[in-house]
């Protein structure tokens, strides 16, 4: 994409881009930070093994439904404003979920941070996009963007863990309040207001549409990790394709559409996209299991868990600011499957971890897994919001976030279901004759019940839990290890055509798929 002209970022851009980087930290915190939270809330609110799924990634699969409302209605009410909406409804519902009373109130609140934290990624990311108009500057403010969630996922396991130590499990999402106050006063003041010249009406059909077309197949994924691919599951899934066919077709028809399909006709827009969807399910599967494997198999408390999941965070962080600094010299696709590569001997690692003494293996492998993470967050951000014009920056962003939150969230839902099959397969026959039905299936269900009749168990039988669910931590990092290796071949081959950032030259046969629009501050 060509500019008239190109200037490059001073002390109020660079000052905006810290202010614009707290609610990224915000959601990168509210991301570990539950993980570790998990075991004291079960004991707490007792929620099955569905609720316990649902708590985990309502808050994902919401805030990927409504994204591209999102980033469409930045673009036309202000990006700005609506950030500074966004983080005061974060605020208003993390104090409802820290003071949640059953696992049903808390699944409700998740939902509704993912609402609001739709508003806050969006609006980030496309307002760096505007305050950085020369490339490798904002290639590298992406690279500190995407570093400050990783500085949020490495904060919020030690400060979640300190926090847990002293208070109940609720306190740790009163973390977003400072960060709240902070930028509600600090955004109207370094941040410029932006809104895209002929937005043209917001769409509420459209709205509707994506919304139909993302929650029945959110539907059939969690249905089919319970019952398999009964007929309710199928329904859903075929229903939730009918509508994204309509929702598509629509988009093509409008005039100011909620989605523009003319940007997945730019290569470099849907390859990066597809990497970023792939990419972040072996890492969502991942995050979940080893962060259980830590506290429920290795017996560890909230702050030492917290603490060995730090150095895997510190390698995502480098990985997110030094790759954009190494692409200008190295061709992007091919830093991106260099560091798949070690992500997929991460991922094997994983899946060689035993049922006690593994913490230095697991923390190397997860750390070699979050350092593909880094690069592909950066660069793949960077390319994405980087081949869309100015006006459609904040559906880029949004398109950008939306499969990486469902990439997060199916990960979640797809290696956690198939972890949590083994495990149930592996125990069936280990739960001795004669133990009272509730009590069977609690264990049974999941690690997490295990440990929580325990002492309604004979001796030794919580060793043989820990087994079972090692083994479905095993098969689900192997499953992981094999999608990883072959999408960094694909990377390197879908991405070849993209050059060095900064490069002069524009890419082979690209052409932007809109006019670009002058920002309006």
């Amino acid at each position: 994409m060509s500019t008239t002209t190109v200037r490059r970022a001073g002390p109020r851009e660079w000052g905006g881009l810290a202010v614009l980087s707290l609610p990224t930290v915000l959601l990168g915190l509210d991301v570990t930070v539950l993980y570790l939270a998990l075991p004291s809330l079960a004991e707490d609110l007792q929620p099955s093994g569905t609720q316990e799924l649902w708590i985990m990634d309502a808050y994902g699969f919401l805030i990927a439904g409504f994204l591209l409302t999102m980033g469409t209605l930045g673009d036309r009410i202000g990006r700005r404003r609506l950030l500074m909406i966004g983080a005061a409804a974060f605020g208003v519902v993390s104090v409802l979920a820290a003071y949640a009373t059953s696992a049903e109130m808390l699944i409700v609140a998740r939902a509704a941070l993912g609402i609001a934290g739709a508003t806050l990624m969006p609006s980030t990311l496309a307002l760096i996009s505007n305050m950085f108009a020369d490339q490798r500057q904002r290639s590298l403010a992406i690279g500190v963007w995407a570093t400050s969630f990783a500085l949020g996922m490495a904060l919020g396991p030690v400060v979640g863990g300190v926090m847990l130590n002293h208070f109940w499990w609720g306190s740790v999402f009163l973390l977003a309040i400072p960060v709240a106050v902070v930028l509600l006063v600090a955004a109207p003041v370094l941040i410029p207001e932006y809104r895209a010249p002929r937005s043209g009406r917001f769409d509420l059909v459209s709205v509707t549409l994506s919304l139909l077309a993302i929650l029945p197949v959110v539907y059939a994924v969690k249905r089919f990790a319970k019952d398999g691919p009964d007929l309710p599951t199928v329904a859903a899934a075929l229903i939730g394709v009918v509508f994204a066919v309509l929702f598509v077709r629509r988009q093509g028809r409008l005039e100011s559409p909620l989605l523009d399909v003319r940007l997945f006709t730019n290569r470099t827009f849907s390859a990066a996209l597809s990497v970023l969807l792939i990419g972040l399910v072996g890492v969502g599967g991942s995050m979940l299991l080893i962060t259980q494997q830590l506290q429920f198999v290795e017996g560890l408390p909230p702050v030492e868990a917290g603490l060995w999941m730090g150095p895997p965070a510190l390698l995502m962080f480098l990985a997110a600011i030094g790759s954009p600094l190494v692409a200008r010299r190295v061709p992007p696709g091919l830093v991106v499957a260099a560091t798949l590569a070690l992500s997929t001997v991460g991922y094997v690692l994983l899946a060689l971890v035993g049922s006690s003494g593994g913490i230095t293996l697991m923390v190397i492998g997860f750390g070699l897994v979050y350092l593909g993470l880094g690069a592909i967050a950066a660069l793949g951000t960077d390319l994405v919001v980087g081949a869309a014009p100015a006006e459609k920056a904040g559906s880029a962003s949004a398109m950008s976030e939306t499969v990486q939150e469902l990439g997060l969230a199916l990960g979640v839902a797809i290696l956690g279901s198939l972890a949590t099959a083994v495990y149930r397969t592996r125990i069936a026959d280990e739960i001795p004759a004669g133990t009272p039905s509730q009590v069977a299936d609690t264990a049974g269900d999941s690690l997490a019940g295990a440990v929580s009749s325990a002492q309604q168990m004979p001796a030794g039988w919580l060793d043989l839990a820990k087994e079972a669910a090692t083994s479905g931590l095993n098969t689900a990092m192997a499953v992981a290890a094999a999608c990883t290796v072959v999408l960094a071949f694909l990377s390197a081959v879908v991405l070849r055509h993209v050059g060095v950032i900064g490069g002069e030259e524009p890419e082979a046969g690209e052409e932007a798929p809109a006019e670009p629009a002058e920002s309006k501050v």
